[in-house]
């Protein structure tokens, strides 16, 4: 049964005292992504807006250029995982044939069945300008979106990717176990909506690898923000990206790692409602 949720009885020892009791623990299940017949890949990840995941998926490792491109998505439970199975149109699954991988990612991954370093560490696209944010904004965009994970509440096991803009706040949020596949569902919410993401922020409850820059970019989102530190490579992507990475964003304020323009201390127009 694939539900995101599991119930389990433990032996708990603290403090020098042993007891037991039941614990919600996230499931894991395999997820194949398959184009026009053929598996392209199975990552392990949260059986919860798959959907979203198989249209983020696709979009951000440039399978399709938008959901326009899938003329069909079916979600086929099956006894030991799911499949994700979506038909293209021929000219794609042509190129997609070529791209073709058998590959089983564990959790988490982001680049598995990459064949060459190249492709590891290609170039990010190149986001818009977008708008600027305040301090203030950034702090309350991070404080959003912990009374929205209702997976991690329950089992403190799950990372969680989320939209934020100005105007509406949270705009989506979605967990998995996997933090790539978290921002891989994020991204399907967003282009499954129509979401403009050149007004908002990603947010992340993980650290800042490469491949999480990468899918930003390929959402448009001109800042990112993460409760953990990036990797060097990552901020070196965020700078040709034109993206703002903030990290290590906590109660207490934030970093800022590249295009820190965006970030200012207060908006034209309350500086000239102060003067």
């Amino acid at each position: 049964m694939h539900v995101p949720v599991q119930a389990t009885d433990r032996e708990i020892w603290r403090d020098g005292i042993a007891s037991e009791g039941p614990r919600l623990i996230p499931e894991e299940t395999p997820l194949a992504l398959t184009y026009n017949g053929g598996t392209y890949a199975v990552m392990m990840g949260t059986p919860q807006n798959l959907e979203d995941f198989a249209v983020g998926f696709s979009v951000n490792e440039g399978i399709v250029g938008s959901v326009d491109d899938i003329r069909s998505l079916d979600v086929v439970r099956l006894d030991d995982g799911i499949e994700l199975r979506m038909w293209l149109a021929s000219e794609d699954a042509a190129r997609i044939n070529e791209r073709r991988r058998h590959v089983a990612g564990p959790t988490g991954c982001g680049i598995c069945g990459i064949e060459s370093i190249a492709e590891a560490v290609r170039p990010a696209a190149v986001v818009p300008q977008g708008q600027t944010f305040t301090p203030d904004q950034i702090m309350t965009a991070m404080q959003a979106i912990t009374p929205l994970q209702s997976i991690n509440m329950q089992t403190r096991a799950v990372h969680a990717a989320a939209f934020w803009s100005p105007a509406r706040g949270i705009v989506a949020l979605r967990e998995d176990v996997g933090r790539h596949n978290a921002l891989d569902k994020l991204a399907g919410a967003l282009a499954r909506s129509r979401a403009d993401a050149r007004g908002g922020v990603v947010l992340l409850t993980s650290r800042v690898s490469v491949e999480m820059v990468q899918k930003t970019a390929a959402i448009g989102a001109p800042v990112m923000i993460a409760v953990s530190a990036p990797t060097a490579l990552a901020v070196r992507t965020a700078e040709a990206a034109g993206i703002t990475l903030i990290a290590i964003a906590r109660q207490d304020g934030f970093e800022i790692f590249s295009h820190g323009s965006r970030i200012v201390a207060r908006h034209a127009t309350e500086v000239a409602d102060v003067a």
